[in-house]
């Protein structure tokens, strides 16, 4: 079984960085994604930005820019860099792993962006 454990998230204001982090246990397929998704408050979830083990990336337009995610595979880790936060950044924030015949989330972590 697979488990996701997120951090780094907090309260940042406006123009802010935080960098969240998403340690992943168990076995999981070298062939796979880990990606960020969030979700506001009466919102549905939405991917903020995924990652392949082959190296592809694929960004939500609204933080294309302003958010990296990078992923140290020997550690099973996938990180989020944001940068020049925006309090419509606020969410809370949970890790994906996929892999070709199932996936696992993350628990969220909350992220609270203050103008």
């Amino acid at each position: 079984q697979v488990q996701l454990v997120e951090s780094g998230g907090g309260l940042v204001q406006a123009g802010g960085s935080l960098r969240l982090s998403c340690a992943a246990s168990g076995t999981i397929p070298s062939s796979n994604t880990m990606g960020w998704y969030r979700q506001a408050p009466g919102k549905q979830r939405e991917l903020v930005a995924a990652l392949t083990s082959a190296g592809s990336t694929n960004y939500v337009d609204s933080v294309k820019g302003r958010f990296t995610i990078s992923r140290d595979n020997a550690k099973n880790t996938v990180y989020l860099q944001m940068n020049s936060l925006k309090p419509e950044d606020t969410a809370v924030y949970y890790c994906r792993v996929l892999w070709g015949w199932g996936n696992s989330w993350g628990q969220g972590t909350q992220v609270t962006v203050s103008s």
